[in-house]
């Protein structure tokens, strides 16, 4: 299992847009094959860091998860969305596995 970290660096003027923007991948994520853990926008402290958190099986899956994406509805109207709102300044995006015990799980 891999878990996908997007670091995004946003327009500090248009948090609304990146959390329509996190909403739609909301539906979309799951729909195409990855567990979304969560789109995180900035509360506290710098206002343009954002992040969005998602398992996935292997790097073939996501190979495979990406083109679902693609092709999805709501994916190509969220990817067009996002061009044409400029929200996005940059988009940052790092493979982790977890080599610790789960949180709440005993080791």
């Amino acid at each position: 299992m891999l878990t996908c970290v997007i670091r995004y660096q946003i327009d500090p003027t248009k948090h609304e847009q990146f959390a329509e923007y996190a909403r739609n991948w909301g539906q979309a994520i799951p729909r195409c094959g990855a567990d979304l853990v969560g789109y995180f926008a900035p509360h506290e402290g710098s206002s343009t860091l954002a992040y969005g958190i998602y398992n996935i099986a292997s790097l073939a899956a996501y190979e495979a998860y990406r083109a679902q994406l693609a092709a999805d509805p709501l994916g190509r109207e969220n990817y067009a969305f996002a061009q044409r709102e400029k929200f996005l300044l940059r988009e940052d995006r790092t493979f982790h596995k977890l080599v610790s015990t789960p949180h709440g799980e005993p080791s």
